[in-house]
């Protein structure tokens, strides 16, 4: 019989045996010494929630909206790039998944499947997230395309000018597809479940790249394209110039200082969202759950505060939702999901995030998520 699936540790264990190495690594890992990859998790365990008694419990709701869209509970899955080399399909059967939920799924750049294939197989509407290139007439289409398939939110990620430095990726020699080497060739021969997903797909390259980027049309010139195109000049500008080009909803990604949220509030952004990307770029700053009480002090009301990073279970969104942020994101989780089993595994990781969450809220005395505030947490601990 198998064991059952109680919490996300335990998707992740799963996804570990059945995902590839160089795939399950560059999830699961941050840049240099990972201090601040591991830092976003435990810094939610000091935090404490107040447990109130003899408080009607009954007609409980999460629903609430982020960036203007309505959502079943404040979660959106983050992006993640190669989320179809942790799962055939990855990214149509989370998005699915994410669909039903009704809850958002934000597609990356860096996908393996396209924008167009996932508006025509997924069967709900996802955001899109954006990397800035040199080749801004590429952004500019990647824009047009996200438009043109409906995208209600753009995300646009700001943090990774320059990529930091993950070791695990450079000694697994990660690409998509995954080079044949003797080191790959026996690691896939262990993961048959992978391997024979793979088989049966066609989507194993960063589709919205290849075939739409100037000269990109194989693996070799997409590795030069690659290590070329992130752009260190981006500034509050080029911000603007994507806000004008996109004309529509737009969250931005990877703030992390109150005067850096001060600049983006007076952008026009529907949101911001504070994210270190996962602890893989600035080893040595600071979580995300203890940079996000000081930023929503700075900004106020003039924009919505949502949080990425670390979040582990349905109490880790309770508390960020206490400190301030009115939507949160899970990357690690749901690919964790998806890795361990597919569209069904991405849809038991937000089963298990809602009832952490439902059966914590009643626990510290609430019925409606919108009311929580800092009063739920034991004061000291925050």
């Amino acid at each position: 019989m198998a064991t059952p699936i109680t919490c996300i540790e335990d998707l992740r264990r799963l996804a570990e045996r059945r995902v590839p190495r160089m795939f399950y690594d560059y999830a699961d890992s941050g840049s240099w010494t990972e201090e601040t990859y591991r830092a976003n998790a435990s810094d939610f365990v000091p935090i404490k929630l107040r447990q109130r008694v003899a408080i009607d419990m009954e007609h409980r709701t999460l629903a609430t909206t982020m960036a203007g869209e309505a959502v079943s509970m404040p979660v959106a899955l983050a992006p993640v790039g190669l989320t179809g080399m942790q799962h055939a399909d990855g990214e149509i059967l989370a998005a699915r998944a994410a669909g039903r939920f009704g809850v958002p799924f934000t597609l990356s750049t860096m996908s393996i499947c396209s924008i167009e294939d996932l508006a025509e197989n997924a069967g709900y509407p996802f955001w899109f997230q954006l990397y800035v290139m040199r080749d801004r007439d590429f952004i500019a289409r990647l824009l047009d395309r996200a438009k043109a398939a409906q995208c209600p939110v753009l995300v646009l990620t700001l943090d990774l000018q320059i990529l930091g430095q993950r070791h695990k990726d450079i000694i697994n020699g990660l690409s998509a597809p995954p080079r044949i080497t003797l080191a790959n060739m026996v690691n896939m021969a262990t993961k048959p479940r992978w391997g024979l997903g793979m088989l049966g797909t066609k989507r194993r390259f960063f589709g919205n790249v290849v075939g739409h980027a100037k000269g990109v049309d194989n693996m070799t010139s997409l590795s030069e394209w690659s290590a070329s195109q992130l752009d260190p000049t981006l500034d509050w500008d080029d911000v603007k110039w994507i806000r004008d080009h996109w004309g529509g909803k737009i969250v931005l990604k990877g703030i992390m200082d109150p005067e850096d949220a001060e600049i983006a509030a007076g952008i026009g952004a529907e949101a911001i969202i504070v994210s270190n990307h996962g602890g893989r770029q600035l080893d040595g700053a600071p979580s995300s759950i203890r940079a996000l009480a000081p930023i929503v002090q700075a900004v106020g009301s003039r924009v919505e505060v949502h949080m990425d990073g670390g979040i582990r279970s349905g109490q880790d969104v309770l508390k960020a939702i206490a400190l301030g942020a009115k939507g949160t994101y899970i990357g690690r989780p749901f690919v964790y999901g998806l890795g361990a089993n597919g569209e069904a595994g991405v849809t038991t990781c937000l089963e298990i995030i809602r009832k952490e969450l439902d059966v914590s809220m009643a626990l510290c005395g609430h019925r409606d998520l919108s009311r929580v505030d800092q009063s739920i947490l034991v004061p000291g601990t925050f």
